[in-house]
């Protein structure tokens, strides 16, 4: 099922829109612009849940962490290949 579309109108700087027509064919400038703001839409929304949740997590909430998450997994592991072992 195809995505519904809409015109949009709004300026760029010239020099853009003339790379961007030496580099993209005219029959995928549209699919060209709409990906690129795909990634930069989602690029900030990730930025975003990144500064929002800075800070979540807490030394103090999580002892089992303060010799590294590394020795933390190799423990799980160790206890799960035991387990299966009995």
């Amino acid at each position: 099922m195809a995505a519904l579309t809409r015109q949009a109108n709004f300026l760029l700087p010239e020099d853009i829109i003339q790379e961007m027509k030496k580099c993209v064919s005219k029959r995928e400038q549209s699919k060209f612009v709409a990906e690129a703001l795909r990634k930069e839409l989602k690029r900030l929304r990730l930025k975003k849940a990144l500064a929002s949740s800075f800070g979540a997590w807490k030394k103090e909430d999580h002892p089992e962490m303060e010799k590294g998450a590394d020795a933390h997994v190799r423990k799980l592991r160790k206890s799960s290949r035991q387990d299966r072992c009995r």
